[in-house]
């Protein structure tokens, strides 16, 4: 019988150290702010920096292999925000047809393109954070943000 409570216990510690060390970092019910996912980007090892979008949106750039991007913040309430959009925009001379970009969206699942006013092109991906989002699943997003840059760029043959 000591035995037996002795594996049961042993058993027990090992049970619970596994579940110390799997729990998520949450990511708060109110959302993250800018400063926040700049410093999530650099641990990450990337350059991230609060900057102006040009058209007086504040929003995280960043690039990732040679492609710059940028962090929209959406469903915000006063610093901390509810959701992101990591956006690329890429120069194509008027290159790509809109067919070519209907294509695209036909056939990809974790984010978007168009064509914009000047004909350059745009790739975005949402991630909503909360409520219940965790850090470990926004890399996870981010991840797959970097395939699919990867894949957009061959599939669109961009630099």
């Amino acid at each position: 019988m000591g035995r037996t409570l002795l594996i049961i216990a042993a058993a027990l510690a090992l049970c619970l150290a596994a579940a110390a060390t799997v729990q998520a970092r949450s990511i708060p019910d109110e959302g993250i702010t800018l400063d926040e996912v700049a410093a999530w980007l650099s641990d990450k090892g990337l350059d991230a920096k609060v900057t102006d979008d040009g058209n007086g949106h504040k929003i995280v750039s960043s690039s990732l292999d040679g492609v710059k991007f940028g962090v929209y913040m959406f469903d915000c309430n006063g610093a901390k925000c509810g959701s992101i959009q990591f956006a690329a925009g890429f120069p194509t001379n008027g290159k790509i047809p809109a067919l070519r970009v209907n294509e695209w969206n036909r056939t990809k699942r974790w984010a978007r393109a168009y064509l914009d006013t000047s004909n350059g092109i745009w790739l975005e991906s949402d991630v909503d954070l909360t409520p219940g989002g965790t850090y470990e699943l926004l890399s996870d997003n981010f991840a797959t943000w970097k395939k699919t840059v990867e894949g957009f760029k061959e599939f669109f043959k961009l630099n």
